[in-house]
């Protein structure tokens, strides 16, 4: 793996996050300024600030109930456990990631929790359709999130999106009630700050979903670094690519691609995720094919699978 290839891609990422969530932060002063001048850049900071301190966070074991996730325990995934413990060392997480099992089809893994009280949850689809290799790589992604607090940075950025789309029904309401009144003082409506107002929460939406595929990029190339193994991940990527591209839309509609605009996706496109990895080790020829059924499957678990679907409260597994 060629580190100063990864020392850019990892540059180039933090430029990038930083620059994201510098505009998020500016779209929301810029709010408050056209509220209330300097007075409403200081509430709006304030506000931000107690915001943040105050939320409660949502609970991870309210998500792993929702995903009907159980804990698995070192007797029943010894390998499984020994790989997180390896990989949480490399992180130099303060404390070992706990490991749940989500009983469905789908092939999935997700981290929940502060970096000393994190999850991660896998699913029996990505156990059972993965080789030990693929799997190595999807664990040390999840890792990389914990280790860069994505939770946080995410959570952060959905809280200054939903403040600027507060603000913004709150400015467009009191343009509305003030609209003699501004049209006496100025003679005609001030288009810029009506606009910045009405497009602000499409503006931080968009902000928030490309901050989203700048921390996956990132969680991959962290993920290639703690496992040195890039093409493990690659790997995994094209195989989670062409299971979620089973099913009844491709026999309905054979080669058909994702028509969502890349500007509304949370993840980047798994072909440029994959090029990335790829890019780490040019000098090495594409890793050799595994048989899926991962060795990491937990021992002696009866487990009742169900085929994904969407679930009352919104989430599909």
């Amino acid at each position: 793996m060629n580190p100063d290839t990864l020392i850019s891609h990892r540059l180039n990422n933090v430029f990038h996050a930083s620059l994201l969530l510098v505009g998020l932060g500016g779209l929301l002063v810029a709010i408050g300024w056209v509220l209330a001048g300097p007075t409403g850049v200081a509430w709006t900071l304030a506000a931000s600030l107690g915001a943040l301190l105050l939320t409660p966070r949502l609970s991870p074991g309210l998500i792993l109930r929702m995903y009907r996730a159980r804990p698995l325990s070192r007797a029943e995934a010894p390998g499984l456990y020994a790989l997180v413990e390896r990989l949480a060392a490399a992180a130099e997480l303060p404390a070992r990631p706990v490991l749940y099992y989500v009983p469905t089809s789908l092939m999935n893994a997700f981290s929940v929790g502060p970096r000393k009280e994190a999850v991660i949850a896998v699913t029996d689809g990505l156990l059972r359709g993965l080789s030990p290799r693929e799997v190595g790589g999807v664990i040390a992604h999840e890792v990389s999130h914990i280790r860069h607090n994505d939770m946080w940075i995410m959570s952060l950025a959905d809280l200054v999106s939903r403040l600027v789309r507060g603000l913004s029904i709150l400015g467009q309401i009191l343009v509305l009630v003030n609209l003699p009144m501004i049209l006496l003082e100025y003679g005609s409506l001030p288009w810029l700050p009506i606009l910045l107002l009405v497009f602000a929460p499409t503006l931080s939406a968009l902000l928030q979903l490309a901050l989203s595929r700048n921390r996956e990029f990132d969680a991959d190339l962290e993920a290639a670094r703690l496992t040195g193994d890039p093409l493990g991940l690659a790997q995994a990527l094209a195989r989670l690519e062409h299971a979620q591209e089973r099913g009844w839309s491709s026999l309905l509609f054979p080669g058909r691609r994702n028509p969502q605009p890349s500007l509304l996706r949370t993840h980047p496109n798994s072909e440029e995720r994959i090029a990335r990895l790829r890019s780490l080790v040019p000098e090495l020829p594409p890793a050799p094919e595994e048989p899926p059924g991962s060795a990491l499957f937990p021992t002696g678990w009866d487990a009742h699978v169900a085929a994904p679907r969407h679930r009352w409260h919104g989430l599909w597994y």
